[in-house]
C-alpha cells in the first residue's frame, strides 16, 4: 500500500494551497478507509487535522482550521483532497496523509489507530 501526497509547497499569508493523497494498493475497497491528514509543526507533536470517509462525513480536529480548510475524496481517483484556504504562519508544518481501515472517523484522531501513512508533504507559509 502507499499513500502519495503533493500539493505541498510555499505560500503567502492568505493564500491557498490544495494537497492531494493517492492510494495505491489498498486492499479493501476504497471506500472502506478513513482517510485523514495530520501534520506535524516544528517542535510540536503530531496532530490530527481532518479525516473523510465514504458514508459517514468527514470531520475536522482543530479549531484553527474551522472555516478554512475542507477536505474531500474522489473514489474514482482513489484521492483524498485538503483545501486550505486563508493559511497562516501557524500552519507551517509537515502534512501527512493517513489511512485507517475503518468507515467512521473516531472522535478524537489517534495516529496509532493508522494502518497506512504517506511520506509528508511539507506546508510552509510566510509571514
Amino acid at each position: 500500500v502507499h499513500l502519495v501526497e503533493s500539493g505541498g509547497g510555499l505560500v503567502q499569508a492568505g493564500g491557498s494551497l490544495r494537497l492531494s493523497c493517492t492510494a495505491y494498493g489498498f486492499p479493501l475497497d476504497f471506500d472502506e478507509y478513513a482517510i485523514g491528514w495530520f501534520r506535524r509543526a516544528p517542535g510540536k507533536e503530531r496532530e490530527g487535522v481532518s479525516c473523510s470517509t465514504a458514508t459517514d462525513g468527514n470531520k475536522y480536529f482543530l479549531d484553527s482550521e474551522k472555516g478554512r480548510f475542507t477536505i474531500s475524496r474522489d473514489r474514482a481517483k482513489n484521492t483524498v483532497y485538503l483545501q486550505m484556504n486563508s493559511l497562516k504562519a501557524e500552519d507551517t508544518a509537515v502534512y501527512y496523509c493517513a489511512a485507517e481501515g475503518v468507515r467512521y472517523c473516531s472522535g478524537t484522531y489517534y495516529p496509532q489507530r493508522m494502518d497506512y501513512w504517506g511520506q509528508g508533504t511539507q506546508v510552509t507559509v510566510s509571514s
